[in-house]
């Protein structure tokens, strides 16, 4: 079994070229179901419907989420897909299995006029990376761009003339991705100052990665979440940043504002439509607060009740 799942691994990286962080989800996932069958003696080939339903049954009693048996049951379908084309067994067991229905949770967001406050405080800074978290901050709002994404994007991937950024998505998947005047603006006062001098104190040459460390090394997604964390104590603004959070905030804005649902779609790099309609439930719930707030007769007016 430890042979199976090699090589779909190894098929996932070099075929369908899935993100390291990906590939770990996948892994993580099938040693969960490999483990649990090989302790109930059971072998890949003869996994049947009773076998998938204990499993499941056993993950739930356990605490795990409807969201997390969800996933495992899409990346085990998918194993066992790889596992038939490569003649490992005869048939897919999770064809017939169903996901769990799930709450769809509203994705958070933050207020226009909260993210202005929150760009001005920022630019206030004096700190030698400033530059950089401030630049950060307008891409990652200006382009909705994923955390992955971010640190991903080298120097060449860059068209400042035309204002677009040649991102390399999910599945690698190439996108054209488009990004604010203001978000120019910050990417250029980075390079041209904070950049420069990351690189020039640590006696480093050049780097093809935009977005680099103190040490001069390419940012890592752990190290994008920590900085909006640390721009929240330095700005005393908090609002709970998080990459997905501008990620989510940059798609609702412009849904707010008349995009249509397909060119946001294609902008964010979803597969599919029905991901990105979850904007639409966001929107009709600011919607209905604008129509609160300044319609009159949307108020409870005592006055007018009876007549």
């Amino acid at each position: 079994m430890i042979d199976e799942l090699a090589a779909y691994l190894d098929y996932l990286d070099k075929v369908k070229h899935y993100s390291t962080n990906t590939i770990e989800s996948y892994r993580s996932d099938i040693e969960k179901f490999i483990a649990y069958i090989d302790n109930e003696h059971y072998s890949l080939k003869n996994v049947d419907s009773r076998v998938i339903r204990n499993f499941l049954m056993d993950e739930t009693t356990s605490g795990i989420s409807k969201r997390s048996n969800a996933r495992r049951i899409i990346a085990l379908r998918k194993f066992y897909d790889f596992l038939v084309r490569t003649n490992e067994v005869e048939q897919n067991p999770f064809e017939i299995v169903s996901t769990p229905r799930q709450d769809k949770n509203l994705p958070d967001f933050v207020y226009y006029k909260d993210l202005l406050i929150l760009f001005e405080e920022n630019r206030k800074r004096t700190d030698h990376l400033a530059s950089r978290d401030q630049a950060i901050l307008e891409l990652l709002y200006a382009s909705g761009l994923r955390v992955s994404e971010l640190v991903s994007v080298t120097i060449q991937d860059i068209n400042p003339r035309q204002r677009f950024i040649n991102v390399r998505g999910k599945g690698g998947k190439n996108r054209i991705v488009p990004y604010s005047l203001q978000a120019y603006n910050a990417l250029q006062n980075y390079m041209n100052d904070c950049r420069k001098k990351i690189l020039e104190k640590n006696n480093i040459k050049g780097s093809p990665y935009l977005f680099l460390n103190d040490k001069g090394a390419k940012l890592t997604t752990r190290g994008v979440e920590y900085i909006l964390s640390e721009i929240e104590v330095k700005t005393g603004l908090h609002l709970g940043l998080h990459p997905h959070k501008l990620r989510h905030t940059f798609a609702t804005h412009l849904l707010n504002n008349g995009a249509d649902l397909r060119t946001i779609q294609e902008i964010l790099g979803h597969k599919s439509i029905s991901t990105t309609q979850v904007y639409t439930h966001v929107s009709y719930d600011e919607m209905q607060k604008v129509y609160k707030d300044y319609f009159p007769r949307a108020k409870n007016n005592k006055k007018d009740e009876g007549k």
